[in-house]
């Protein structure tokens, strides 16, 4: 873009016949043109958007005494300083052609909408801002587009006289005869004129003559350019009327209508970036004013408004500036206000700093005058005030802006000749009043092709800023109400397109954090009641108004009842926006907006059926009858169907850019907007059915989403159908629905207990959804995903449908074309693909566990039916593990190596041997072979994690199966001790090594969920190794070193069992057990001591240790008593007699009663036996006993024979209570504390 300044004025383009200049476009004070007049001031600032004219050249001054009757040699031939021929003879007042503004729109779409203000021929300006000074009439019509304007002169008169050939318009021809009460005619333009406008001709074709002389020519010529001026500015200048819509084999014999390019997104067919707009008019109505035909189209500011205006004024260069212009008057006619203001404006709007005046008398050239711009106002008979101009302006935008307020009426702006009254009528409404049949409004197909361009424009500037959805929503829709769906299919499909285009559905949480900003409510035709509301008030405040005495009168829109009232500053001064609301609706629900999407592409699909001849009489579908979404029942043999399926899809899907030669189905020709526009509506079909799916899925509503990716997929084998090639970009969604595809069914396959619900959710169809089923089978049978898309009832095909879906996307992911486009969804798809053969492998481990459970009652040897399972179940594992690995996933590699140690414990179950009475046998080598294997897996997932900081959770979990592991073999190594295969020593030692090891995994430091279970363990690890050594030393004979070390090992694990018992608060009995043991390994150590005073010491250790139960009776109490609260009522209470019977029967999760009552029956005997022997012992010594050793024999004897004399019937909470109370009496004596560990 170029700021004209005085250096520079006019660019010459080379090529491009709608160059736009480079330069820069600063705004400084120098490209500003301020004009001040006194008190007065205005600012205009004039940038040059498009020139066709080379830089101007110094003009010739003619000598005095020129005749300019006589014409020069170069008369009439075409020069690129005048312009054309037929602008020339006209000189600078050319008639304006009635669409000129819609050609320069086409040309600046980036500036109509809400950038310019308006948009006209600088003569339309020129007439509009003269009405309060002039008589003449003034006809205008008047469109509106977003914010913009356009204005273009409306020859009511031509349009009559064209409409009483082809009989359109007479009901408006008949409206303008009641307003101007006279019957109509055309005023013939007098001799004169012509040859005034002939002189003015000539004068300017000898200022760019060289040498300034008259050379005469032949007189033929001159009387035929004489001619020629008058049936130019009579011929006709209006478009053909578009009455009859085209024909299919019309646009098919058309190469024009053929290349046309719809809006499409680039990145998804092979069409070009640069989108452009459809070639709607044929060359002939193309010249007939459809395009910009200007010498130069600047954009024009004055004071605040912006517009952008067509000039054809001539521009020179020379005297003290770069640029002038030339204007001819006649010597005895003085400059009239009129003249002044139409040479002020002319030289402002092209930004012109002089003005030279040739005078003349009869043609013969008298002198020169330079005159600057700023002058003009102040020139003697033409004085006027700039201030006032500006103000008019102002006033009639005002007025414009706040009557012509819908988009695509044509409204027209109308004075008669001498009248004062100014008056604004909506022709469309009139057109629709009218009484027949059919009305043609000229102005209607380039009213909606400019709303569609503008809002292609838009389009494709959309991330720029998302609050011009709303606008761009409002000029569609206006455009497709203007347009006949029969006439022109192409714009109305495409208009639809771009509305569903709107709703971003790539990324929705995008579109709900910016909901706020585009919401706001308003209407299709952007105001709302409120703001009529307004409106009335303004207009009873103003001088116009929609209700008059006058009949016809009552026809206006709006009325200005003084053209004087224009001068007065903001008199009409607007408060209404040209836009006040054109809010984009934001739901923030998906389902209703991706709703919205298939609607608009379902209306698309249509207009684009409606335009595609049949080749051959396909059956017709019935919209009302639903298309059956197939269910059948699958069986296992049915998955290699699915193979297959999924590797003829993959061969469909691959890329490749042969273009289809052939007709489609419907008999669309390849290549046509037609199967651009289908290719364009079956993806977004697709992506809004994806979404919705997506949705569904958050939702738990699987058979929805099944149902929805179903449609997806199906619109995608439509588009793979009519397309000769896949763009990378499609490919990459397509695997995205595949991936989706897998989701879903892996979540039936998880949720099969609701498969009711989901079939009915799977089998329910939309009229939208049936609709575009039936537009999408004109192409395509869609059954190419069928299989994978089906509602089965088995979980194990399902779980194989999603595996060779995901592999369908990865192998799509890899192939040639998207190996380096689609890594971030290749590592996407690898995880899935890694869940779930991990899902598959699960299935059948717990299949394979479920027929082990089966078989607990019979033989126990291992079928094949398992042996397969197994292998499955691994190989599944196996596959996920180098899925995961190939994304360097070690916590879900960690993961998969857990659940293959699992299986591996499973194949050691059911290894174990059982006997002809099917009791437990001995430990088998294939137990412990597979038991090994577990071991060995769960060691490479700790060493696949690292540390417990990579995952804690994880690590934690294999931790403890690991522990679990070396746990379970030891024990089974411990209880069913194979020793017909080994040495009592060697299975006492490997028991040793395997509890130290899960010993060692027990992580009691780290405070988690498990902390407690591995204290637990933990205890009953030295619990089993003190009693193995127990054990081994009261069956040991011979070394009495290995049967001291076997006493001190045991002594130490009883100790660390009673330790780690005692701190754990739901063990009572686990350290009753213990503890009795415990005393029972004292005894059996006393029975080998012979000394008494030995025996007295080991048997006063004994009761201490003894002494230590009365924590464990403390716990068993506690819960006793909870127990029995739980079960009593109020009305036990007075049934003491039924409190016995009560809590011998109740049982609880949380104590075993009957362990209880075990342990008592151990404990009683023990304490009485270790009671009486202290008692022998100390009453048959020798030695004297001290005065304390007396008392301790009384607490002996008083304790002991309470122990005899106590009931052996009362409740166990009553016995327990007794041994707490008895243990309490010996506390003193012994020293013991109740939860003192003993060392």
């Amino acid at each position: 873009m170029s700021v004209v300044n005085m250096s520079s004025q006019d660019k010459k383009t080379d090529s491009d016949p709608r160059h736009e200049e480079d330069q820069s476009s600063t705004a400084s004070e120098d490209n500003k043109q301020i004009i001040c007049l006194g008190n007065n001031e205005v600012k205009s600032r004039a940038v040059v958007k498009y020139s066709a004219a080379p830089p101007p050249s110094s003009y010739a001054l003619l000598q005095e005494k020129t005749d300019l009757k006589l014409p020069p040699a170069n008369w009439l031939r075409e020069n690129t300083q005048l312009g054309t021929a037929g602008t020339t003879v006209l000189g600078s007042s050319r008639k304006s052609k009635p669409f000129s503004s819609f050609g320069m729109a086409y040309d600046f779409i980036d500036c109509i909408g809400d950038d310019v203000d308006v948009v006209s021929d600088s003569e339309n300006i020129k007439k509009l801002l003269k009405i309060p000074y002039s008589k003449s009439h003034v006809s205008m019509a008047v469109h509106r587009v977003g914010g913009t304007l356009l204005l273009d002169e409306l020859d009511i008169q031509e349009l009559f006289m064209r409409s009483s050939q082809t009989g359109d318009w007479t009901w408006l021809k008949e409206f303008y005869q009641r307003l101007s009460d006279q019957k109509w005619q055309r005023k013939k333009k007098s001799k004169e004129h012509w040859n005034e406008k002939a002189i003015l001709s000539k004068f300017l074709y000898y200022s760019i003559n060289s040498d300034g002389t008259a050379v005469p020519v032949p007189s033929d010529t001159e009387q035929a350019a004489e001619e020629g001026c008058g049936t130019a500015a009579e011929g006709p200048s209006w478009p053909a009327t578009y009455n009859s819509p085209t024909t299919e084999s019309n646009e098919s014999a058309t190469p024009k209508e053929e290349q046309v390019d719809t809006y499409t997104l680039g990145h998804v067919s092979s069409v070009s970036k640069e989108q452009n707009l459809p070639t709607l008019f044929n060359e002939g109505e193309n010249s007939q004013g459809l395009r910009n035909d200007f010498v130069r189209n600047i954009l024009w500011t004055f004071e605040d408004i912006h517009m952008l205006v067509g000039s054809n004024m001539p521009i020179f260069g020379g005297g003290r500036y770069p640029a002038v212009s030339l204007r001819l008057r006649d010597n005895n006619k003085p400059i009239n206000v009129l003249t002044g203001i139409d040479y002020w404006l002319d030289n402002l709007m092209c930004n012109v700093p002089e003005l030279v005046m040739c005078f003349h008398v009869n043609g013969i050239v008298q002198k020169y005058e330079m005159i600057k711009t700023e002058d003009i106002p102040d020139l003697e008979n033409s004085t006027f005030s700039t201030r006032v101009v500006k103000d008019i302006a102002q006033n009639i935008l005002s007025f414009l802006k706040s009557n012509c307020t819908k988009e695509g009426h044509t409204y027209w702006l109308f004075k008669a000749s001498g009248s004062d009254i100014v008056k604004l009528y909506d022709l469309t409404t009139l057109c629709e009043e009218a009484e027949e049949e059919k009305c043609q409004n000229p102005f209607t197909l380039p009213v909606a092709v400019l709303l569609y361009k503008v809002a292609s424009n838009m389009m494709l500037k959309k991330s720029q800023n998302r609050k011009n959805y709303g606008t761009i929503r409002t000029l569609l829709l206006n455009c497709i109400k203007l347009l006949d769906e029969e006439r022109h299919p192409q714009i109305i499909a495409s208009a639809h397109y771009m509305l569903a285009e709107l709703f971003q559905l790539d990324d929705v949480s995008e579109d709900e954090g910016n909901g706020e900003s585009l919401r706001g409510g308003g209407s299709e035709d952007s105001y709302s009641d409120e703001e009529e509301e307004e409106e009335e008030e303004e207009d009873e405040s103003c001088s116009y108004s929609t209700s008059f005495e006058p009949q016809d009168d009552s026809k206006a829109v709006a009325i200005i009842k003084s053209v004087g009232e224009l001068s007065v500053p903001e008199k009409y001064k607007s408060t209404h926006q040209i836009r006040p609301n054109c809010a984009f609706p934001v739901s923030q629900d998906k389902e209703e907006k991706c709703r919205l999407v298939l609607s608009y592409v379902l209306k698309g699909l249509k207009a684009v059926d409606s335009s595609i001849k049949k080749e051959s009489d396909l059956p017709a579908a019935d919209p009302s009858t639903p298309i059956p979404l197939k269910y059948e029942e699958r069986s296992q043999n049915r998955t290699r169907d699915v193979e297959k399926e999924i590797a003829l899809l993959l061969d469909r899907v691959g890329p490749c850019y042969e273009e289809l030669k052939v007709l489609t189905r419907s008999g669309m020709l390849p290549g046509t907007w037609q199967h651009r526009m289908k290719l364009q509506l079956f993806l977004k079909a697709s992506k809004a059915y994806y979404v919705l799916s997506d949705a569904a899925t958050n939702l738990l509503k699987y058979g929805r989403a099944l149902r929805y990716i179903k449609l997806a997929l199906q619109c995608h084998d439509g588009y793979c159908s009519i397309s000769g090639g896949l763009h990378p970009q499609v490919l990459l969604f397509h695997c995205q629905c595949l991936s989706l595809c897998g989701d879903v069914q892996l979540m039936l396959a998880q949720n099969a207990s609701n498969r009711a619900a989901y079939l009915e959710e799977y089998n329910y169809q939309t009229k939208d959804d049936q609709e575009i089923l039936h537009c999408l089978h004109r192409e395509s049978s869609c059954q190419a995903f069928s299989m994978a898309t089906d509602l089965a009832s088995d979980p194990e095909y399902q779980l194989i449908v999603s595996s060779k879906c995901y592999e369908a996307a990865h192998d799509l992911l890899t192939s040639g074309v998207l190996k380096d486009l689609g890594q971030e969804q290749l590592g996407q798809v690898l995880k899935r693909l890694g869940n779930i053969r991990n899902e598959m492998g699960v299935f059948y481990m717990n299949q394979a566990a479920a027929m082990q459970a089966e078989k607990q009652g019979g033989g126990r040897s291992v079928c094949m039916a398992e042996q397969e399972l197994w292998k499955k179940s691994f190989s599944c594992f196996e596959k996920g593990m180098q899925d995961f690995n190939a994304i360097s996933d070690s916590v879900n590699t960690a993961l998969l190596l857990c659940n293959i140690g699992r299986l591996m414990r499973i194949c050691a179950q059911a290894h174990c041997v059982t006997t002809s009475e099917h009791s437990r046998g001995e430990f088998s080598p294939e137990e412990a072979l597979y038991y090994n294997k577990a071991i060995d897996y769960y060691q490479r997932a700790l060493k696949s994690l690292g540390s417990r900081e990579s995952h804690s959770a994880v690590w934690d979990s294999v931790n403890w199966e690991l522990s679990t592991t070396y746990f379970t073999l030891a024990t089974l190594l411990q209880d069913y001790a194979p020793l017909s295969r080994k040495a009592q020593e060697q299975i006492e030692r490997e028991v040793t090594e395997t509890m130290m090891k899960s010993l060692r995994y027990c992580d009691l430091q780290t405070e988690s969920a498990r902390q407690p279970l591995y204290q637990y363990r933990a205890a009953t690890i030295h619990h089993r190794l003190a009693s193995m050594y127990h054990s081994c030393y009261r069956n040991q004979v011979g070394d009495e070193s290995v049967r001291k070390q076997h006493k001190a090992l045991a002594e130490q694990h009883y100790s660390k069992a009673v330790r780690l018992f005692i701190s754990l608060s739901d063990a009572p009995c686990e350290l009753l057990r213990t503890l009795l043991e415990r005393v029972a390994f004292a005894e059996f150590t006393m029975a080998g001591q012979n000394s008494s005073a030995v025996k007295l010491k080991t048997l006063t250790g004994a009761l201490e240790v003894l002494c230590e139960t009365r924590h464990a009776f403390k716990l068993i109490h506690k819960e006793l008593l909870e127990q029995q609260e739980k079960i009593m009522t109020p009305e036990d209470l007075d049934r003491p007699e039924e409190l016995h019977e009560a809590s011998d029967s109740s049982s609880s999760s949380e104590l075993n009663s009957e362990e209880v009552l075990k342990l008592t029956s151990v404990f009683e005997p023990s304490f009485s036996f270790l009671l009486l022997q202290l008692i022998k012992l100390s009453t048959t010594s020798k030695r004297k006993l001290s005065g304390k050793e007396e008392e301790q024999v009384k607490i002996y004897k008083n304790v002991y024979s309470r122990l005899l004399r106590a009931e052996k019937s009362v409740p166990l909470i009553q016995r327990v209570s007794l041994f707490m109370e008895l243990l309490d009496q010996l506390k003193p004596s012994t020293g013991s504390d109740e939860a003192r560990p003993s060392s």
